[in-house]
């Protein structure tokens, strides 16, 4: 039944692009919704034990000759980022519901990318997964191409080579992995012994070829620019669901085909994890435009899923799979209120000109949710970026104690450029920077309300943040007996 998610979506795709205007956010909604739904019953009635095991949901043969498959398998790993991407694709949509320009084909890229992840997250065969991977970047183009704001040529075209150059690994590596291995099958290729010398040297490349797109440090200069350049809705996918394909892939393939190059290798990957978690909060500390603070906070918080996969334990990588999650909820309602709540009202995003304006008392909701967004951004217990992070940490402690000192110095910073982002933003003193904000912005008599779309998208974030911080029992029941199957693990 879970499968569809994938054709449902296509379909509403279609049907966005060649119904009349007036149909295609309906369409856009109704689809996401039943996506949603799909993987909500799923993870309702399916049973723990049952997701332990990559288990075939749909097998059919595609290419014979070549071995290839449609091949559809689910665990509670893939449950997991299908759950997130449903409930990411709905409050996107939400958010994009008084978008009028090229409307049909806006509400069409973004079923396809939503449509092209489902596909990622579900696929057993290897090269129907590498079709999904690079079946997101075209749309994800022409969303930041067409509708996107500030350099949105520049940080399009930045976003599709980066990921151009990572697919380009990745597919030497997949050639490799064929070739040697004799299957294209997930489960199979998984439990198949490549020689430790093919390993050393075959782990690096794919795993680096699917880190580029989950941000990886030093490759991750196109994720702030494609989120600052990219429209409200791109950037919630962006960073809500599309950065996960790459820490996915990477789990689901390279570190699960090739376990004895993944120990060769993971103390660097813990390296690259600690640096891009100080590196990138310390940047955001001094980024002046908000978009760019949250891509750089993108970065810091993907870094602390590498360093979970590094842990190479159950707790780590599990803590990992469950940051995943949660940041890709947190990061959507970050970039919500900075796209839509703030610069469609103020035609800013400078936080020396927003410090003036006293937001929090033109907009009490959108003050209200960047704070709620915040405190779980930081790691405030209660909320699912604690419940993650904490494993993570409890995790890579069994194993790389000293990168758990560092990191300590990066959530530090977290939450330094977190609120600082968040006083200028709302609670800056009224007057501050006022020569700034005039003529800048509307009065303040002319802000339009927030929606009734973007507040139930954004109570449904909140919740979903909440909920998960307050019992992640109910996702780490069904991550771990996965994970826990994985043949990488110490």
């Amino acid at each position: 039944m879970i499968a569809w998610t994938i054709y449902l979506t296509f379909g509403g795709a279609v049907l966005a692009l060649l119904l009349p205007r007036a149909f295609a956010r309906w369409i856009a909604l109704l689809t996401t919704i039943a996506g949603l739904a799909l993987g909500a019953v799923v993870f309702v009635d399916m049973p723990i034990a049952d997701l332990a095991h990559f288990t075939t949901i749909v097998r059919v043969p595609w290419v014979p000759a070549l071995g290839m498959n449609y091949h559809l398998a689910l665990d509670g790993i893939s449950l997991t980022m299908v759950l997130v991407t449903g409930i990411s694709a709905v409050s996107t949509v939400l958010f994009s519901w008084d978008v009028e320009h090229r409307q049909n084909e806006f509400f069409f890229w973004l079923l396809l990318v939503v449509a092209g992840c489902y596909g990622v997250f579900l696929s057993a065969d290897l090269f129907l997964l590498f079709v999904f991977y690079e079946l997101v970047i075209v749309p994800k183009y022409f969303l930041i191409a067409i509708f996107g704001s500030t350099n949105k040529e520049y940080g399009a075209m930045k976003l599709t080579l980066y990921s151009f150059f990572g697919g380009m690994f990745v597919f030497v590596g997949i050639l490799v992995a064929y070739v040697t291995g004799g299957s294209l099958d997930l489960n199979q290729l998984s439990q198949f012994e490549f020689s430790t010398q093919l390993q050393s040297w075959a782990f690096p490349l794919l795993f680096l070829g699917f880190a580029v797109l989950a941000g990886i440090w030093p490759l991750h200069t196109w994720a702030p620019t494609g989120h600052a350049a990219a429209p409200t809705a791109g950037s919630m996918l962006l960073a809500g669901i599309v950065m996960k394909l790459g820490s996915y892939a990477g789990l689901r393939v390279a570190m699960n085909f090739f376990p004895q190059g993944f120990q060769m290798w993971g103390k660097w990957i813990a390296v690259l994890a600690v640096i891009g978690i100080v590196y990138a909060a310390a940047v955001a500390l001094r980024q002046r435009d908000l978009k760019f603070v949250i891509g750089y906070s993108s970065v810091s918080h993907m870094g602390f899923v590498l360093l979970g996969f590094a842990a190479a334990n159950a707790l780590g990588v599990s803590g990992a799979v469950l940051q995943m999650f949660s940041h890709g909820v947190i990061a959507a309602l970050l970039f919500a209120v900075a796209g839509r709540m703030i610069y469609r009202r103020t035609h800013t995003r400078q936080l020396d000109a927003l410090s003036g304006m006293n937001l929090s008392q033109t907009m009490p909701f959108a003050a209200f949710t960047f704070v709620v967004a915040a405190a779980a951004s930081m790691g405030i217990p209660g909320f699912s970026g604690f419940a993650a992070e904490i494993t993570i940490l409890i995790g890579a402690w069994k194993t790389y104690p000293i990168a758990v000192w560092i990191v300590g110095v990066g959530i530090v910073l977290v939450a330094a450029f977190t609120l600082r982002a968040l006083k200028l933003s709302f609670f800056g003193e009224k007057g501050v920077q006022a020569e700034i904000a005039t003529g800048t912005t509307l009065g303040r008599e002319e802000f339009k309300p927030i929606t009734i779309p973007e507040k139930i998208g954004a109570c449904m974030l909140m919740l979903t943040t909440l909920a998960v911080g307050v019992y992640p029992k109910m996702l780490l029941d069904r991550i771990m007996p996965a994970v826990e199957t994985m043949r990488f693990l110490k």
